[in-house]
């Protein structure tokens, strides 16, 4: 297996899985290869599994072309503005701004300016997904992080959130 191994300014070395199904270790600038081999040795079983469900979602998910990202983004403009709308108004929150943009390794996000932004991807999920990431996305305008009071808070509109967030991945 090709490990790739990337310098910077950092502290610790770290292990990432690509999206393109890439072993990647970063690592501070000076780390020995022996020092960066024993780090890989002892995470090989979380390389391993990590790396066959990336290949496992990759298969589920191909890399769309640019003429399907197009059609992903109109689908997601007819759909999530209304789910946003819907579920806005069943938890007594209202965005300033919804986006749709072609995020890679976001489903969506929110800012503290109030404004959303979702990735079209999400339209090659179910709809249970999509709606858990609107419920989610919504949830941050009344809690700016992912603290118990959000878990809480997305809980108390969907129930059944976590079997939802499982269709992502």
């Amino acid at each position: 297996m090709e490990i790739k191994v990337k310098y910077s300014k950092r502290k610790t070395l770290a292990l990432e899985i690509t999206r393109d199904a890439q072993v990647l270790v970063r690592a501070p600038i000076g780390t020995s290869k022996k020092r960066i081999d024993e780090f890989t040795k002892s995470h090989w079983e979380w390389m391993i599994s990590h790396l066959e469900k990336r290949k496992s979602t990759n298969k589920r998910h191909p890399e769309p072309s640019a003429e399907e990202l197009d059609i992903l983004k109109a689908q997601a403009w007819e759909i999530i503005p209304k789910k946003v709308e819907k579920y806005a108004a069943i938890m007594g929150v209202f965005p300033e701004h919804v986006s749709i943009n072609s995020a890679k390794t976001r489903f969506g996000s929110c800012s503290s300016k109030k404004r959303l932004n979702f990735s079209c991807r999400l339209m090659a999920y179910d709809e249970r997904a999509i709606d858990y990431v609107v419920v989610h996305e919504l949830a941050h305008l009344k809690h700016l992080n992912h603290s118990k009071s959000f878990w809480a808070y997305v809980e108390k509109f969907m129930p059944d959130y976590k079997e939802r967030k499982k269709l992502l991945k």
